[in-house]
């Protein structure tokens, strides 16, 4: 097994590191899950990517510090809400301390975790795989149900403000 090489001390600061990953445009998703006890958990996320198709399976991050992460850990099944370019708002409640749930319209997936309505995409997952990696948990996640809206535009984040995509 070829062994990674040790990686050198960075050049800069974590704020220039944070500033430069600003830089690649990525969609806004609200990750849920619903606890054994019934609470619903939601949380707004950008680092979402497809891993595989066969299986289908995606992965996201959340900080360790995240109050969220217990919950996240001990799930069966969560669901990514890929947000359409009018849910802003609902980006910024669940990436809030507040009441993340008010007058937010959702309907309960093939296993009880909530989906929200509007959601451009969504995907019902399997908690299959976590690896703690510096200051995140990468989630890797066995699609079960997905399902989209054909003419839904996503909501895109970069640079730290909000944009809807402009067909080129």
């Amino acid at each position: 097994m070829l062994m990674p090489a040790p990686a050198f001390d960075p050049l800069f600061s974590a704020q220039e590191f944070r500033a430069a990953l600003g830089r690649f445009a990525t969609g806004v998703t609200v990750v849920t899950l619903r606890t054994p006890e019934g609470e619903h958990v939601g949380l707004t996320v950008n680092s979402f990517s497809s891993v595989s198709l066969e299986p289908p399976l995606v992965l996201w991050s959340l900080a360790l510090r995240s109050a969220s992460l217990p919950a996240f850990r001990a799930a069966s099944h969560y669901a990514i809400n890929v947000l359409a370019a009018d849910q802003q708002a609902l980006a910024m409640q669940f990436a809030s301390g507040g009441d993340r749930w008010a007058d937010v319209p959702w309907r309960p997936g093939h296993t009880g975790t909530p989906l929200i309505e509007g959601a451009v995409a969504r995907f019902e997952c399997t908690n299959r795989s976590r690896y703690d990696e510096g200051d995140h948990v990468i989630f890797v996640g066995q699609v079960e149900h997905c399902d989209h809206l054909d003419d839904g535009a996503p909501l895109l984040f970069h640079g730290g403000r909000f944009y809807a995509e402009h067909p080129l």
